[in-house]
């Protein structure tokens, strides 16, 4: 197996997807196979778990089990590859987003402040754009804006005019590169946290994380039965507030739609609150430090076809 970390807030996907033995359920975020392993454990013999990973790494973890399916590509098109896999309907999914230590570990894919390494921040290595294209084509007011939208940086347009100035200079090639390209418009204080914002942002930019999230939180109503059960795990507050809005009101901002009668249209309902990391995984897995999971259930929408 391919060293990936552990599974974050595992005792709680498990709980949280209240597993059938005879199911069938859906990881949309593979990686090191941790979540996936412990769902099958609590699978019985016509039970079959589906999984997703566009990262070509991951498939090197891939599960010899009969009741196991490993797709290589992303959960954007969750309900066509189930339509594939003749799947109608799933009796639960979990979604562990982010980046995994593992890509954030390996120098070369560009992910980590901590290593010079080409710009690349792909998540999936046959995508064509990286983020060394994003450098070298996003105006100053787009980069700002991508700066404020995915990392919320007050300093934003100074950031973009640095990396501006840089660019004057020579190419931006690397990510030590766009760190020295930034240092005369960091606030020194903090440094470090504002590097890894406007990584983050380049990173969501290249990976177009969070349209992906959308495109699979729209495709659960269709693929999930009234009682089954999806889980979220989310690491920044971008990806935490599109869950948290889609399981309150099924969409992404403002009140639920209602009907004539003033009953809400809405597809799910949350399940306990949300759950953070103890102690003991803290220190055991410093990647589940920011970690927020929310669990949904479908429930039956009455009102949806008034």
């Amino acid at each position: 197996m391919t060293n990936y970390h552990n599974p974050v807030l595992l005792e709680a996907c498990i709980a949280g997807l209240n597993i059938k033995p005879n199911g069938v359920y859906v990881d949309v975020t593979f990686g090191g196979g941790g979540h996936s392993r412990a769902i099958l454990e609590k699978l019985g013999e016509s039970g079959r778990l589906i999984a997703f990973d566009q990262d070509e790494d991951a498939l090197s973890n891939r599960i010899d089990d009969s009741r196991f399916t490993l797709v290589p590509a992303n959960f954007k098109n969750l309900s066509a590859h189930l339509r594939f896999l003749n799947i109608r309907k799933i009796d639960g999914l979990l979604a562990d987003f982010g980046v995994s230590s593992h890509q954030f570990d390996q120098a070369e894919r560009g992910f980590s402040t901590r290593f010079d390494a080409p710009l690349d921040m792909r998540m999936n290595q046959s995508m064509e754009r990286n983020a060394r294209d994003i450098i070298a084509e996003f105006s100053v007011e787009e980069l700002a804006s991508l700066f404020r939208k995915y990392a919320d940086l007050p300093n934003a347009y100074t950031l973009a005019k640095a990396i501006e100035s840089a660019r004057a200079a020579g190419s931006i090639e690397t990510t030590f590169d766009l760190i020295q390209s930034l240092e005369s418009a960091i606030y020194t204080p903090k440094r470090n946290q504002q590097l890894a914002q406007v990584f983050q942002a380049i990173r969501i930019e290249v990976n177009k994380e969070l349209e992906v999230i959308e495109s699979l939180l729209m495709q659960l109503g269709k693929v999930m039965d009234p009682g089954a059960r999806a889980v979220f795990i989310s690491y920044h507050s971008l990806e935490d507030r599109l869950v948290k809005n889609f399981i309150r009101s099924s969409r992404f901002e403002g009140e639920a739609e209602k009907d004539h009668f003033g009953n809400p249209n809405v597809d799910f309902k949350k399940v306990g609150g949300v759950q953070t990391p103890s102690e003991r995984e803290l220190l055991e897995n410093t990647r589940s430090r920011s970690a927020k999971l929310r669990v949904a259930q479908r429930i039956e929408n009455k009102y949806r076809s008034i």
